[in-house]
């Protein structure tokens, strides 16, 4: 098993940083194009658990958007061969001084990288 192919860590960065760019625009179309189009894609929120790919767009149209403060620290991409993905990493809201985490398992479908499943939480700080 060939793991962290400087190659295909670049593509995957490459797909997150685009991804993370479309989260921050809120760009909605964007976004649900880098879910896996199935029942059986997850992403487990601060407050949510959403089980499939339709779930989750539609809690992206009523949840309130990341503001434009938000800032990403720490992220690691760790790839396997060609086709599979985790990335990781920490962030800031710009509000508070709370540390967010997201977990991200990406997989490399025929039509692109797409995510499978997801994980973010808050860790508690004192404001």
């Amino acid at each position: 098993m060939a793991i962290n192919r400087p190659d295909t860590v670049a593509r995957v960065q490459e797909v997150f940083d685009a991804y993370e760019k479309a989260l921050l625009k809120n760009d909605l179309d964007v976004l649900d194009g880098y879910f896996w189009t199935s029942e059986f894609t997850v992403r487990f929120g601060v407050a949510e658990n959403l089980y499939g790919a339709e779930a989750i767009a539609a809690y992206r149209r009523q949840c309130r958007p990341v503001g434009p403060g938000r800032l990403l620290h720490g992220t690691v991409v760790t790839t396997f061969n060609d086709e599979f993905a985790t990335v990781s990493t920490q962030f800031r809201d710009g509000e508070t001084h709370n540390i967010g985490r997201q977990m991200q398992t990406w997989v490399q479908f025929p039509d692109g990288w797409k995510v499978v499943a997801a994980h973010v939480s808050i860790m508690r700080t004192a404001s």
